[in-house]
């Protein structure tokens, strides 16, 4: 089933508010597609008529205040279980996520990198990403990921839970990519680390955006996201209120106070 959105262009000097998208029959599906997302927690509706597209290659921030509902879209498309999609469609490379369970949808290529990074207890930092491995399909394989990520190959050996919070984060980042995915999805990766920390997950997002790895990145961070993303989708109590580019939120201070108080 054709997916491909289009949204409405910005007049001049007015804000693009998103429009709820609309399906053209007979055209290619962008890479990846939701439309009518609607996820509950209970019978707390959460995510609410959530529709966009992202094109193969390029850097999404989603952004919003506290509650917003950022975390819970992100845990709606990698088909988490909670919240519980009740509508809508999820379509990444042409594949219903929509009709998968999480671990479908993680084999299917979508790889949730969560805030509170799930590192296992018990193993080793090596053996946290041999494991992600077991089940495939494979991605980078780990000799690479050490060069890509130094301190990890210094603490191969050492229990990645004893890890400082970042070198937790950079292992889970490098757990998602020992699978092959197409579609990284990032919850605040710079959620309580240091400063001189967040300048080095910020170089692994920067090479990551070099590959062109399709990416969705949820931040309170919003100016470094920003800075990182092509593209920005704003959530405003489960809705997306605006989708544009990165540089136009940059450059909207009045957008910027409305929806992210910056």
């Amino acid at each position: 089933m054709s997916s491909e959105t289009l949204l409405n262009q910005p007049d001049s000097g007015a804000l693009q508010k998103s429009q709820n998208p609309v399906r053209n029959v007979g055209t290619p599906p962008a890479y990846f597609s939701c439309w009518g997302m609607q996820a509950y927690y209970g019978e707390s509706y959460i995510v609410q008529d959530v529709s966009f597209n992202i094109h193969e290659g390029e850097i999404v921030a989603l952004l919003g205040r506290n509650g917003a509902g950022k975390t819970s879209t992100l845990r709606t498309i990698a088909r988490a279980g909670d919240p519980q999609l009740q509508h809508g469609e999820i379509w990444l490379d042409h594949k219903p996520l929509h009709q998968m369970k999480d671990f479908q949808a993680a084999q299917n290529g979508v790889g949730l990198v969560q805030e509170d990074r799930r590192i296992i207890p018990g193993l080793t930092v090596e053996e946290n990403l041999e494991l992600a491995q077991i089940n495939g399909p494979k991605g980078w394989e780990i000799e690479r990921l050490y060069e890509h990520f130094p301190r990890l190959a210094e603490r191969r050996k050492q229990e990645g839970i004893t890890m400082s919070g970042g070198e937790q984060q950079m292992l889970a980042v490098a757990r998602a990519l020992a699978r092959d995915i197409k579609l990284l999805l990032l919850d605040e990766p710079y959620e309580g680390l240091a400063p001189v920390i967040v300048q080095e997950i910020e170089k692994i997002l920067e090479e990551i955006k070099s590959l062109g790895m399709t990416t969705i990145i949820v931040e309170q961070n919003a100016i470094a996201a920003l800075h990182l993303a092509d593209r920005a989708l704003i959530l405003d109590m489960g809705q997306i209120v605006f989708d544009g580019t990165a540089q136009e939120v940059l450059d909207d201070e009045a957008l910027r106070q409305e929806y992210l108080a910056i």
